[in-house]
């Protein structure tokens, strides 16, 4: 046998307009912990869906146990011996833990299901990793830790010989997470494998062996975990070379006394711990931080998509409650989603349509109709506006580029004259070229006097763009940083100075 479980060879994987995997290549030792690191966009659950057979590849090769194969199904991969635990479990509720365990592949006698076996060898299993558990009882009734373990026995009992865990620990304390984890160690003289992704970093450090680093879709490299600093895996994951980029904001600009906006002290279900930050009226603020981090959460919580649990908003200098997105859209909030395609457009509908979204009820004519004509030419003006490149206003979206994409998903908001733009990932997925004209339209908001909240993955992009930046980690600010402060190696050092301190871990 050879000493790799896996071999990964070139493995490529398109989308319409999306590159997700780009000749990824790299193994995985048998019997080890291995971590997949990446930040949003990576391709990490893209290879995760491959190898479990999800996804169909559209190029490449993988060696498993020392044969190719070319798994089509879930089904496929686990009679491979490969077995996925996702954050969200893919586990029947409300059978019981027992039959959970068992599912699809029951021990019968004469063509009877043999319920006291199934029983003995779940409670058997269970204690083999230190549970004493009523195997009876329905698994919806047990904790989300539970219902992970038991994830776990059942790969076990499909005679998995790797184990891909997809943000495991998620939902877990520090108690469960520590039994998870010595969890895996059993696995690991077990001679089992595990795939191990995670955005915590600390997590990574205490349990895996060996690190691979996704950027882009592309492979970045492979390290062993014993040899890597944090700083050197963020450094790793947000980019291969830290370069100082030209930042578009020359110096600092001269704002009004004031804010526009406020979050101070926000809280929200474990995601958001303690966030504080403040826009100024035609600021443009960036949000930077790992994966998981609470960017997204917090920025949520200024649209009314999240309600605060604790904590206070202040618009306008008034304390205010945004309980839902019309709360935000009142008040002339407007958010482009990191996921355009499932939370911003509308694939089906014209730009147009598409444009005119938010502002229907100022086209609304006195019969009750739409003002057909008014809604053209707001179209017409924003599509010459912004140079959205589409044959005309009553094309399909879909068929747009992601770079046109996102910018009339930007029209659909500057309709209604807002005073704050959220955006978050406003550049993910598209060219260089539209990237560039997207960041110059961000700039023309600015210098209206429209407020930007950017959120980015790419540090560049933050350092290029914003007047001032708030650096949060797991839920809580680490740190601003100020016109020229503003520059990747900094951002990378506060990430990996505040992991280094062991404050705020989990």
């Amino acid at each position: 046998m050879g000493s790799n479980i896996i071999e990964l060879k070139n493995i490529c994987k398109n989308f319409p307009g999306v590159v997700a995997l780009d000749n990824v290549s790299f193994n995985v030792k048998r019997g080890e912990v291995h971590a997949l690191m990446g930040e949003n966009g990576a391709g990490k659950s893209t290879l995760v869906k491959i190898i479990t057979g999800v996804y169909e590849r559209d190029g490449g090769e993988i060696i498993f146990d020392d044969r190719a194969i070319c798994p089509k199904s879930v089904h496929e991969s686990s009679q491979e011996g490969i077995s996925a635990i996702f954050q969200e479990l893919n586990m029947v509720p409300h059978l019981s833990i027992s039959e959970n365990i068992f599912v699809g592949q029951y021990p019968k006698k004469n063509g009877v299901i043999q319920w006291q076996v199934i029983h003995d060898e779940a409670r058997k299993m269970l204690s083999e990793i230190g549970l004493k558990l009523d195997v009876k009882a329905e698994l919806a009734t047990q904790s989300t830790a539970i219902q992970q373990m038991v994830a776990i026995v059942r790969a076990i009992n499909t005679n998995a010989k790797l184990i891909v865990m997809d943000e495991p620990t998620s939902s877990l304390d520090t108690q469960e997470t520590n039994t998870l984890f010595e969890i895996i160690r059993q696995l690991k003289e077990k001679n089992i494998t595990t795939i191990f992704i995670s955005h915590r970093l600390d997590e990574i450090f205490e349990i895996c062996d060996t690190v691979s680093v996704l950027k882009d879709g592309r492979y970045e490299g492979t390290y062993e975990a014993a040899k890597l600093t944090k700083y050197e895996l963020v450094k790793k994951m947000v980019g291969r070379e830290v370069n100082q980029k030209r930042r578009i904001v020359e110096c600092e600009k001269s704002f009004e006394e004031g804010y526009l906006c406020e979050i101070l002290h926000a809280k929200w279900k474990n995601k958001v711990k303690d966030i504080s930050f403040s826009i100024r009226k035609g600021e443009i603020l960036g949000l930077a931080g790992l994966l998981g981090s609470g960017r997204t959460e917090s920025a949520k919580l200024l649209f009314g998509c999240n309600t605060l649990d604790d904590g206070e908003i202040f618009y306008e200098g008034k304390n205010v409650k945004l309980k839902t997105p019309r709360d935000a859209v009142k008040r002339k909030i407007a958010f482009c989603s990191e996921n355009r395609r499932v939370e911003g457009i509308i694939p089906n509908l014209s730009v147009e349509d598409n444009i005119a979204l938010v502002h229907l009820p100022e086209l609304s004519n006195v019969l009750g109709g739409i003002d057909k004509k008014k809604k053209s030419e707001i179209a017409n003006k924003y599509i010459d506006e912004l140079m959205i490149k589409t044959p005309s206003a009553k094309q399909k979206i879909k068929n747009l580029s992601g770079g046109n994409q996102q910018k009339v998903l930007l029209a659909r908001w500057l309709c209604m004259q807002p005073k704050l733009i959220i955006l978050d990932e406003p550049t993910r997925g598209i060219d260089v070229g539209a990237k560039s004209e997207i960041e110059k339209l961000i700039h023309q908001f600015s210098e209206q006097g429209i407020s930007v909240l950017m959120i980015s993955s790419e540090l560049e992009e933050l350092v290029r763009n914003c007047d001032r930046l708030i650096v949060i980690r797991e839920g809580e600010n680490i740190a601003e940083l100020c016109g020229e402060d503003i520059h990747e190696e900094t951002i990378i050092q506060k990430i990996a100075e505040h992991h280094n301190t062991g404050e705020g871990i989990n």
